[in-house]
């Protein structure tokens, strides 16, 4: 039987800025990017605003007049959500509402939202919710405001919505306490497994949100993991054994990264980020196709500077080749005027990551051969290197294998 049921869905508008720091093409791009994010929220978007100011306004994030603007838009096509593009403070979000009339939020706690939607183990709810208590605890205020409105002109300093605001301060902090602890036990326990598998090589699948990871880890762990065209399709750091001509290393898939990631967000998934810090070998992945795709590696290698992470052998895959092939390659162009311009891209960058790249087609299962050659290569160099004790044994077994010499 159908369900005649209307479903609610959640209408947004969404606000950039054009500033002395982010030029316009940026602030296009980035809008264009929380776009996606409130699509992989299950929000509809109904339009853009933007406005060129030096900084952010201090109270209400926009000009006087510019909000004004977005009110009377709301106003008129009945939008629930202004999604705002960059953090804002407790007080600007409450200016902001008082104006629109409708619910504000800025692009951390959407991606805390959809985090919430996506965290499926016990260490990833732990940590999202340990990120929203600590992103809510400054917004207490504005969370009762209407009690303070109805207090009325009794003279009193106190009133109901201080004390509720005080109640929920001290259980929000105690929350927080208990969070942190019980993600210390579990911190404990992944402890202990690491060390259980201390001599295995681990390789790591990193970069921006969106690039194909989890496809490429089915791929190469002909696994089950899930895959899906949003952003942040998968939360949880998901880690298999996988064994390539019968040697065996661990591969795991980490959190994707992303431009303006929260820093509750960073330091609650420090643990899950810690199978990037542990790893021998980084996989960083790149949506070739996509206009931004240096810019988001850029993203990508601060990440890993901040965690300490960014000295690490690490090899490029360029992937989704063939959309990048369908997006800037005319399809009448000759196949001897095509096959240069892929070279003269292989080759730059080739040059600038050292000769540790290769391009692929994750979907397509292209050069992924030879993908799986190049790991194999850097694990099996890695085994020799690190445990000269077995080299005998590695050494029989690699020519046993056939891949002595190859």
């Amino acid at each position: 039987m159908i369900d005649n049921k209307t479903i609610k869905i959640t209408k947004a508008v969404l606000i950039g800025l054009v500033t002395k720091t982010q030029n316009e093409a940026q602030t296009f791009e980035y809008l264009d990017e929380l776009d996606f994010l409130a699509s992989t929220a299950g929000i509809v978007t109904q339009k853009k605003f933007w406005q060129k100011l030096p900084t952010p306004d201090n109270t209400s994030y926009l000009g006087k007049g510019k909000l004004e603007e977005v009110a009377a838009y709301v106003e008129s096509h009945q939008t629930d959500l202004a999604v705002v593009d960059d953090e804002i403070s407790p007080s600007q979000q409450r200016n902001m509402e008082k104006v629109l009339k409708c619910r504000v939020m800025d692009r951390s706690m959407l991606i805390l939202e959809i985090f919430d939607q996506r965290a499926k183990t016990v260490q990833a709810r732990t940590q999202v919710e340990l990120a929203q208590l600590q992103y809510m605890l400054p917004r207490l205020k504005g969370m009762w405001t209407h009690l303070e409105r109805q207090r009325g002109g009794t003279g009193t300093r106190g009133g109901a919505g201080e004390k509720e605001i005080e109640t929920d301060r001290r259980m929000a902090e105690k929350k927080i306490s208990a969070l942190k602890l019980k993600l210390k036990e579990i911190d404990k326990q992944n402890e202990t497994r690491r060390k259980n598998r201390a001599e295995m090589i681990r390789v790591a699948l990193v970069g921006y949100t969106n690039v194909g990871k989890s496809t490429l880890m089915n791929l190469l762990a002909k696994d089950n993991v899930f895959a899906e065209n949003k952003l942040f399709a998968t939360v949880d750091t998901t880690v298999r054994k996988v064994v390539f001509n019968g040697m065996p290393f661990l591969l795991s898939d980490t959190v994707g990264f992303i431009r303006k990631l929260p820093t509750h967000l960073i330091e609650s998934f420090k643990s899950t980020l810690d199978e990037t810090l542990e790893a021998d070998i980084l996989l960083q992945v790149v949506d070739i196709s996509h206009p931004a795709f240096e810019d988001q590696m850029n993203v990508v290698n601060q990440v890993l500077s901040d965690l300490g992470a960014k000295d690490k052998p690490m090899v490029v895959i360029f992937n989704k080749m063939d959309l990048y092939e369908e997006k800037n390659l005319d399809e009448f162009l000759p196949q001897e005027v095509r096959r240069t311009l892929l070279q003269e891209l292989q080759d730059t960058w080739m040059q600038k990551t050292n000769h540790n790249a290769i391009f692929i087609s994750a979907t397509q299962g292209r050069n992924t051969a030879q993908l799986r050659e190049l790991i194999f290569d850097k694990v099996r160099e890695l085994y020799l290197a690190r445990y000269p004790y077995k080299a005998g044994y590695w050494h029989d077994y690699l020519r046993q294998m056939g891949q002595e010499g190859a």
